[in-house]
């Protein structure tokens, strides 16, 4: 068996700027709101509603992410979708970020899997379907590239 990868849309994610909550000295949790964005691709077209979030722990320089938000279809049904992701990035590409430089995709580690969940009968191929993610960092948002894998 092999497996494929199809493009299915890509997420335009917008944020907030990160809370710190805590942990303890080898790890760092924090929570990012999402304040909105936009889908865009050939199999699904819409927004990102606002009032969702990202929780992150970072642990010796990998952040394991869970991000958990509402997308809104361009015929109105409502998706939920659950990321769970990892984001890993030396200090100086997080320096260069910072200082909101330019930072090629291939510098950094930032890959998904979302799920999603529908009673949308045009939206049901999303709760049907395994997914796979690349994500890059788009200033202070970020944008994500959604495959299925078939």
């Amino acid at each position: 068996m092999t497996l494929d990868l199809e493009y299915a849309f890509s997420i335009d994610v917008q944020l907030s700027p990160e809370v710190h909550i805590g942990r303890g000295h080898r790890e760092r949790l924090t929570f990012t709101p999402i304040m909105g964005g936009v889908v865009r691709g050939p199999r699904l077209s819409g927004v990102v509603l606002p009032n969702g979030g990202d929780w992150g722990v970072e642990r010796e320089g990998t952040s394991q992410l869970e991000a958990r938000y509402l997308l809104q279809a361009h015929d109105g049904a409502i998706i939920d979708i659950l990321n769970r992701g990892y984001y890993r990035a030396s200090a100086e590409v997080e320096r260069r970020f910072a200082a909101g430089e330019a930072v090629d995709d291939n510098e950094y580690y930032f890959r998904c899997a979302p799920v999603f969940q529908t009673d949308a009968p045009a939206h049901r191929w999303l709760a049907e379907h395994q997914f796979v993610g690349t994500a890059r960092v788009l200033g202070s948002d970020i944008s994500i590239d959604v495959y299925s894998v078939t």
